[in-house]
Parts: C-alpha cells; sequence; structure tokens
C-alpha cells in the first residue's frame, strides 16, 4: 500500500466534489460546509447524482444515513441504489431529498421523555461539513438526528450547535482586541484512543467481557506492568499486523491516524490522530473504535474499548486535545516566541480558566459513565478534581500581564545530557502533568477524563459552550470600556482573582491536593450519579439555552438517559457476574472441593492419621464455597429489590450493588488463586493478557 496514493480514497472528498460537481454547484456546496453556511436546497440532485455515481464506482450498492444517537455508538438503516425499471430490469437512482432528509423509526432510540414510544417519526438531515464515505460497499452519508418536534435525538447536533456559538462568541471577541479580518474561528481537536487486544477465543469464553466488556472476576497477574516494559515497547507481530491493517482501513476512509504504540499495561495500546476540525474529529473516532472492533475480529483477536478491562493495571482513557484557529490561519493558543507579550495568546488562556472554573460540574458530566467511574481517580488517570495545569513560564506570564512582580524565572533553557554527539536540547517552558485532567501543552489544552469508549461530542460540545461563554464576557467588556494595556491588565487581573483557584501545577494524586482543592471551593464529583446532577442546575441549564446547544427539555432527556444508561449498565454487569458463578464458578470450586474431601478421606484411610495441609485445604475451599453461595445469593436479592423511582434506582446500584458485587468478586478471586488452573472454567487474566 502506498499510504499517500490511497490516503482518502474512499472519501466524497472536497476535491473530489470539486472535480465531480458543476462549478456553481460546487461552489454554492462548498459555502455551506463552513460554519454558518447555509445548505441551498436547490443543488441537491446535482449533489446526490455526483455523490451515487463516486460510490458505486467505489463498489457501494446501498446508502445510509449515518448518526450518533443517544447511545454512545452510530446508527444507520441501509437502503439499495438499485430499484426496478417496471419492465423486469433495474435501475440505480438516488434522489436529492434522499441525500438531505431520511427519516428513521425514532421510536427505539433512547429519548428521555422528548419523544412517547407510540410516536415514531424521527429525522435525518444531511450534514455536509463532515465528508461521505464508502464502507463494505455501502455509502455512508453522516447526518444529525432529530425528533419530529425538531428536538435533537443525537450527539452531533447539540455538537454542532456549540460549534456555531464559539465561533460567532470568538469572532466577536477577536474583532474586540483588534483582528478584525476574522469572520470564523472553528475549534479542532485531535483524539487519542486507548485500547486493549486479547486472544478471540480466551475473548469467546469470557462471557463478561462478550457481554460488558471487561472482566468482572480475575486474580492478580504474577506480572502485570510492574516492570514497565511494555510502554512504549516492542510491538509484538501479531499486533503490528493487526496495526498495519487499521491503518489502511483508516487512511482509506481519510482518517489521519498518525502514532502507534504500546501503553503501559499488557496487551494495552493506543493510536492517535492529527487535528481536524471538531465535528469531523468526533466522526473520525467513532469510526476508529469500529475499526479497531472489525479488524480484530477478522484476525482472531478483541479489542476491549472499556475503560477498565481488567482490575489492578492501568484502564484506558481518550485524550481530548482541542484548539481554536482562525479562518485567517491563527491558532488562538500558539504561545508564539514571546508568551508573555502575546495578548491575545494571554486572554485566551483566561477565557480558558473562567470557562472551566464557572462550569466544572459540566466538564465532569461530559465524562461521566460507569466504566469510566472505575478508571477516574486511580493512579492512571486523572482525579474526579477538575483542575487546569498552566505550568509556571504560563502562570507567570498572567500575572506579569496582570501587573504584578515576578521572581524566579522559568522560562525555556537548553539542556546539556553530557553526550559530546548528541544535539542540542531546549526544554520546554514547563514540564508535562500527566496527572492533571486539564492541561496546558503547547498549543492546546488536553482535556484526559473522556473515558475510552466514550464518544466525545459531548465533552467537545461542553468545552465549546463555556468558550463561547468567556468569549462573550471579554468581547462585551472590551466593547464597552475599550481595548488598551490597561483593560487587558484588568481582564487578565480579574481572572487570576476570581478563577485563579483552578489552576493546580502539581501532583493531582497527591492526597495533599485533595485537601488543598477543598479547601480552594473546588468541587470533587466522585462518580456518574453525582455528575449527573449537574444536569439538574439551572445555571446550566441557562448557559446551554442561552447559545442554543440545548433547550431544557433537552438537557432533562439527557439527565433520563444517562441515568438509565448508568443503572441498565450496573444491573447487566451484575446479573453476568451471577450467571458466571452459578453456572461456572460456584460448580467448578463444588466439584474441586468434593474432590480434595475425598482425598482427606483417602489420606486418613490409608495413613491411619490426618493429613494438615490437606485439611486445611479443605476447610478454606468449604468457607469459600458457603461465601460465594451466601454472597451471589445477596446479589440476587439486590437485584430483585430495585427501587422504582430512576435517581434512587442509580443511587442503590451505586451503593449497593457494586458494593455487593465487589464483595462477591473477592472471593471468587480467593478461589481463583488457590484452584488448580485445569479446574478453573474460565481463562485467567494471564492467559487473556499474555497471549503471543
Amino acid at each position: 500500500m502506498n499510504p499517500q496514493e490511497s490516503f482518502g480514497s474512499r472519501v466524497f472528498s472536497p476535491q473530489v466534489m470539486k472535480k465531480r460537481l458543476p462549478r456553481e454547484v460546487w461552489e454554492r456546496l462548498e459555502k455551506a460546509t463552513h460554519l454558518g453556511g447555509c445548505l441551498d436546497p436547490d443543488i441537491a440532485q446535482a449533489v446526490a447524482d455526483a455523490m451515487k455515481d463516486w460510490a458505486i464506482e467505489k463498489g457501494a450498492t446501498h446508502f445510509t444515513h449515518w448518526f450518533q444517537p443517544m447511545t454512545g455508538i452510530t446508527a444507520g438503516k441501509f437502503d439499495a441504489f438499485l430499484s426496478p425499471d417496471g419492465e423486469g430490469g433495474a435501475i440505480t437512482e438516488f434522489s436529492g431529498k434522499s441525500l438531505f432528509v431520511g427519516e428513521p423509526d425514532a421510536s427505539s432510540f433512547p429519548s428521555g421523555g422528548l419523544r412517547a414510544t407510540f410516536e415514531a417519526r424521527g429525522y435525518t438531515a444531511w450534514d455536509p461539513t463532515s465528508p461521505a464515505f464508502v464502507k463494505n460497499d455501502t455509502l455512508y452519508i453522516p447526518t444529525a438526528f432529530c425528533a419530529y418536534t425538531g428536538q435533537a435525538l443525537d450527539a452531533k447536533t447539540p455538537l454542532l450547535r456549540s460549534m456555531e456559538a464559539v465561533s460567532r462568541e470568538a469572532v466577536r471577541f477577536c474583532r474586540a482586541i483588534g483582528m478584525e479580518g476574522v469572520k470564523r474561528v472553528e475549534p479542532s481537536v485531535g483524539a487519542e484512543q486507548e485500547y486493549f487486544i486479547v486472544d478471540r477465543a480466551a475473548y469467546e469464553d469470557r462471557l463478561d467481557l462478550k457481554l460488558c466488556g471487561t472482566t468482572l472476576l480475575g486474580a492478580p497477574m504474577p506480572k502485570g506492568q510492574e516492570l514497565e516494559d511494555h510502554y512504549l515497547g516492542r510491538i509484538r507481530l501479531r499486533i503490528a499486523r493487526y496495526m498495519e491493517e487499521v491503518d489502511r482501513r483508516l487512511w482509506e476512509l481519510g482518517i489521519p491516524v498518525k502514532t502507534k504504540h504500546n501503553e503501559v499495561a499488557p496487551a494495552q495500546h493506543e493510536l492517535a490522530l492529527v487535528y481536524e476540525s471538531c465535528n469531523v474529529a468526533c466522526d473520525h473516532n467513532q469510526m476508529v473504535m469500529e475499526t479497531l472492533r472489525e479488524v480484530a475480529k477478522e484476525q482472531g483477536l478483541a479489542c476491549l474499548l472499556h475503560e477498565k478491562p481488567f482490575a489492578r493495571v492501568n484502564g484506558s482513557g481518550k485524550h481530548d486535545n482541542y484548539s481554536l484557529t482562525t479562518d485567517t490561519g491563527v491558532n488562538l493558543l500558539a504561545p508564539g516566541k514571546d508568551p508573555a507579550g502575546n495578548i491575545r495568546f494571554l486572554l485566551t488562556i483566561c477565557a480558558f480558566l473562567r470557562g472551566v472554573d464557572s462550569y466544572p460540574e459540566l466538564l465532569r458530566l461530559s465524562t461521566a459513565t460507569a466504566g469510566n467511574d472505575c478508571r477516574l481517580g486511580g493512579s492512571e488517570a486523572p482525579p474526579s478534581i477538575i483542575s487546569v495545569f498552566l505550568g509556571d513560564s504560563l502562570l507567570d506570564a498572567l500575572r506579569q500581564a496582570a501587573g504584578e512582580e515576578i521572581g524566579e524565572d522559568h522560562q525555556s533553557h537548553s539542556l546539556n545530557i553530557g553526550v559530546s554527539t548528541s544535539p542540542e536540547l531546549m526544554a520546554d517552558d514547563s514540564d508535562r502533568n500527566r496527572t492533571s485532567p486539564f492541561a496546558f501543552t503547547g498549543n492546546k489544552f488536553e482535556f484526559r477524563m473522556v473515558g475510552s469508549s466514550q464518544s466525545i461530542a459531548l465533552a467537545n460540545t461542553v468545552l465549546n459552550t463555556i468558550l463561547a461563554d468567556s468569549f462573550n464576557a471579554f468581547a462585551i467588556y472590551f466593547e464597552e470600556e475599550g481595548f488598551t494595556p490597561a483593560t487587558v491588565r484588568r481582564v487578565i487581573g480579574e481572572t487570576l482573582r476570581s478563577h485563579g483557584r483552578i489552576v493546580f501545577n502539581g501532583d493531582n494524586y497527591s492526597q495533599q491536593w485533595a485537601q488543598e482543592a477543598e479547601s480552594r471551593g473546588l468541587p470533587a464529583i466522585g462518580d456518574t450519579v453525582q455528575a449527573l446532577e449537574a444536569l439538574e442546575d439551572p445555571k446550566n441549564w441557562k448557559l446551554l439555552g442561552r447559545f442554543g446547544v440545548l433547550t431544557p427539555e433537552e438537557c432533562a432527556s439527557r439527565r433520563e438517559i444517562m441515568t438509565e444508561n448508568y443503572t441498565k449498565v450496573v444491573n447487566i454487569q451484575a446479573s453476568v457476574l451471577v450467571q458466571m458463578v452459578r453456572r461456572q464458578i460456584l460448580p467448578a470450586v463444588a466439584r474441586y472441593t468434593g474432590g480434595v474431601a475425598r482425598d482427606v478421606r483417602d489420606f486418613s484411610a490409608a495413613m491411619g492419621r490426618s493429613q494438615g495441609y490437606l485439611e486445611e485445604h479443605l476447610e478454606q475451599l468449604a468457607d469459600l464455597v458457603n461465601a460465594i453461595s451466601n454472597q451471589v445469593g445477596s446479589l440476587e436479592w439486590d437485584l430483585d429489590s430495585q427501587p422504582e423511582d430512576p435517581v434512587e434506582r442509580a443511587v442503590y446500584m451505586r451503593d449497593v450493588v457494586l458494593r455487593d458485587m465487589a464483595q462477591l468478586r473477592g472471593s471468587c478471586d480467593q478461589a481463583e488463586v488457590i484452584a488448580p488452573e485445569d479446574v478453573w472454567p474460565i481463562p485467567t487474566y494471564t492467559g487473556l493478557v499474555h497471549y503471543v
């Protein structure tokens, strides 16, 4: 494969459209693909004809409106281009209406009360800002998904709304500070995706992996990540072949995969993409996750995207690298050669500080899932306390711009590693802080809290909206007071006074930080149930409604959907655990206990005396069988005793069901440790992650 030639070969890209469309149609469509553009229905048929002909040349027989309902994954129904011609033959057709608007059944997708079950009508609307592509003999057309009432039933619609909001307010901000030529500001995202790969045969033998994506049982491995020998180490041949095929397919789909490597935990890996428009990046991340799963299955592997598939080793996240770029080519987060003198840059940093400190609950909400609760807060992922890492040099620059006296110089410097043949190294202004949930990393912010299985749409919807709010406030101030050195000092100074508490450049894992954060008044939102309260806060409703991102009804619907999802996920996990214990673990341990009991009896009969080891082993097994039996019974009772109220049920799942699951797991894992390998009925951790 020639990557340069194959890249984007299966994408109806702007270059392809320019070649295949009449010039006037192309120009009108080009205007519509930018933020704030308006799609012209008069060009629908011309675009549909060109798209159909191109797709058929690529082997497509069907088309689908590809959308992202509030399930966290993608959906679409598939229609054939083929239609009978009435004379025993067939023709291919694709109308402009079929391109612009679709009508999937909306009754079976989560709506959170926006739609009654009997009200089935929903609409998909073509999103021309994200290019169509051909995959598996189908033309995929990215679309937004809404109810008959026009309310958003998906992840894409609020994201697109938020992109328009941040562009509008950032343009106003830019003009207020003298950047008159700016007409559009686009958020850009580069998403890093972590994942685990295990052998398919072992995966198929574990019900918990198949149905939950994570292991509900599993004793510690003798060798996990203790030696730090997996991170950035040699990529095993089987994995290398897998990664090569993933790269090939993603490049053909125009997805700019740039980096791949081993992650910290055994069997864990990562890939990262080059920056793209926020909306396209979200679509591409969904395609990345789907491709990772598809290729794994084809090659006898299984891809695990759960945030914590294995206990006692690192879980997986999805780092959301975010920046803002004007249509004149300026990255608002680029510090330049003189960060301290770059007023545009410093004010943009202030906009982030203001937004993050004003709405930390929304940011935490955007990362809230039952799976991510298992990951956040460990020494592998940011804690649940939202803070911002700037580094000492940038913090000094802000203080200096606010008129404060600065002591120690934290500017960049050269490094001498003591090897004469080595080139001179220039250290950055600050070190990286991998413990921070929200870190400035050179010319972007890295939001490190997003879970590996999540869509990045909600996180970026929140980022866009809170920045729109900050840019709006700054623009109004400069429009009223003027853009002068004095007003700049006041804005930066007031930001540091009012929102400087959000800045923390130290170790976010430390207990001292938890105590200090509490003294600063920063919220610690430890789990999804608590995080969902953000969607009941009128302050957040007002923010999202003021910028046209989500109505109060849409906020309430998402609260209901996310609450229900949390409850269902935990309920499924508990039910799977009960089934595994009842059908596999208890019978296996009981049979083994019976065998040991016979050995004790036979030894006593043969030797005329007892054998201490066997009797102690038997007693330990008998105690475990009783404990497992009692604990699985308690968990079954828990599942039969759930409250009716949805919120109370979610709290019950968190406080009761998860607790009893942990107790049952503990007893089963003890049994695994003392049972012979040929007795244990499911693949162990060692068998799952050390498979080649």
